[in-house]
């Protein structure tokens, strides 16, 4: 488990976590030089406790950690997670019933902590593409996941040259697997509770620059456009529907700042805006039909706009990854780091 100054969550996940009678299982708490009550923390608890020499990311510590793990069966808990009780068991009884499986992820709940709309949104949101996605699947969650050490090992674990602070290491790392053969599956059973509060600033920043222009950059350097999870067709052209509304958005507000500025009627841009819209809700009405039995209709009103918002900004970080991309002849490298290489 990394953590950096996660002691408001710590707690509450290591309460969690804790094995019953009989159980063989070790847990690895690798604190990231917090500056808070983590390591006091981590003491009440009796845990196995690491600390890296200096700030060097998610990635990092749990490289760090698997490589003190005695275990063959790696998991993957964030600090800021409650794992559903008997999470290990259902781990467990997964790897002995199939043993070609190499990893397994799971998803959030759907009654997240924080209560504040954008809270509720991102966990609801989350769970929702995870309960709805393949299971068998070629990216990683090392939100509430395990990998066998022995594919870890293989692969050469979590890439934090690239990634030296909390991005998509974990989705990385899931491309590795599969391009290496590996099963990775989601099971859907396995939920944790989410306890992070989120701010309308937060999601779109740490949506941005941790996770859409990473994962851009990603699919452009490997050359490959996997078909899973936030990258299913409906979501490209909802991202592309988006793209084109805001463009028609634009013209009908130049018609009023600039005389003249009219290249199409405000009637075409306003059908076009309506129609493109209509298109939008069909594309993802069941998630919006979902959130209005989950939270209600003016929850799901909201949504609706956030959701929007999102492919909007996604749609955007990839457009300006792509640009960079092709300026600056970004490319992936032609090896996996090893793990020997980077502890």
């Amino acid at each position: 488990m990394p953590v950096y100054n996660g002691g408001r969550y710590l707690r509450s996940c290591l309460q969690g976590l804790t094995p019953g009678p009989g159980s063989h299982c070790e847990i690895i708490v690798v604190d990231d030089c917090s500056t808070d009550d983590t390591h006091s923390i981590a003491q009440e608890f009796k845990v196995n406790y690491l600390k890296t020499s200096h700030r060097a990311g998610p990635a990092f510590a749990r490289n760090l950690g698997a490589q003190y793990a005695r275990g063959e069966i790696l998991v993957f808990v964030d600090a800021d997670v409650v794992p559903m009780p008997g999470f290990l068991g259902l781990i467990k009884d997964a790897c002995e019933k199939d043993e070609k499986l190499a990893a397994l992820f799971g998803s959030y709940d759907n009654a997240p902590i924080e209560t504040n709309f954008v809270s509720q949104y991102k966990n609801l949101m989350h769970h929702y593409v995870h309960q709805h996605a393949p299971e068998v699947q070629v990216s990683f969650w090392a939100g509430c996941g395990a990998i066998r050490k022995q594919a870890f090992v293989e692969i050469g674990g979590f890439d934090f040259l690239r990634f030296p602070k909390p991005s998509i290491e974990d989705i990385d790392l899931g491309l590795r697997l599969s391009k290496a053969k590996k099963t990775i599956r989601l099971d859907k059973t396995l939920q944790g509770k989410h306890l992070k509060k989120w701010t309308l600033l937060q999601l779109f920043y740490t949506d941005v620059f941790h996770r859409a222009i990473p994962w851009s950059r990603l699919i452009l350097q490997s050359r490959s456009l996997p078909r899973n999870l936030n990258l299913n067709y409906s979501s490209r052209a909802s991202a592309a529907l988006v793209g084109i509304l805001v463009l028609c958005a634009i013209g009908m507000l130049l018609q009023f700042i600039i005389p003249g500025s009219d290249l199409f009627s405000w009637d075409v841009l306003w059908t076009v805006c309506i129609l493109l819209s209509l298109a939008l809700t069909i594309l993802n009405w069941p998630v919006y039909r979902w959130f209005a039995r989950t939270r209600g209709f003016w929850f799901a009103v909201r949504a609706v706009w956030l959701h929007w918002f999102y492919y909007f900004y996604s749609g955007c970080s990839f457009l300006a990854a792509t640009i960079a991309h092709y300026m600056e002849n970004d490319r992936v490298p032609d090896r996996a780091p090893r793990l020997s290489d980077q502890l």
